[in-house]
């Protein structure tokens, strides 16, 4: 028997995935949204004063980077892929489930052409302006204020995408 999306709202007893989800977030537990943000906000302070402290915001060192004059940045990202790695092994070895005890579901993903050109986009934006999303706030909560015109540049290129989607290989 298949579930419906509108059996998982309507039954909170069913503990199973749909099917077919287009949301890449298969959480099924409902949080109170203040309490969730909180956690978030916490970690996101925290991830921002670790990036401040381990110089991954400086805009020089993101420069070294692409200019091929320094390991720091790819000894930092390098290090994350494998944490990564080696975190997505465990929770599938060990079936680790979230916080709500929920299923981990990880989704197959296509290889799409939409990937290398985005992902060049992002790369080329990401040398010019000497920021990328993870650092932009910590960036601007240190007082770099020039970064406003990234951030709203990333947000006017995501309004963009949202109305080009259709159009754009997927």
């Amino acid at each position: 028997m298949q579930n419906t999306t509108e059996e998982f709202v309507t039954n909170p007893l069913v503990l199973e995935h749909p099917i077919e989800c287009e949301a890449p977030n298969d959480q099924l537990t409902r949080e109170q949204p203040i309490v969730s943000n909180i956690k978030y906000v916490v970690v996101g302070i925290l991830f921002g004063i670790v990036f401040v402290k381990a110089e991954i915001i400086s805009w020089y060192r993101i420069q070294e980077m692409f200019r091929l004059h320094s390991f720091h940045m790819y000894g930092v990202i390098g290090t994350a892929v494998v944490v990564g790695m080696i975190s997505v092994w465990l929770i599938k070895k060990f079936k680790i489930r979230t916080m709500q005890g929920e299923e981990v579901v990880f989704h197959k993903k296509d290889f799409h052409w939409g990937n290398i050109i985005g992902a060049s986009m992002f790369g080329l934006g990401w040398a010019i302006t000497g920021a990328c999303p993870g650092p932009l706030f910590a960036q601007i909560g240190s007082g770099f204020l020039v970064v406003l015109v990234t951030l709203v540049s990333a947000i006017a290129g995501t309004w963009v995408y949202g109305l080009l989607r259709d159009k754009l290989p997927h």
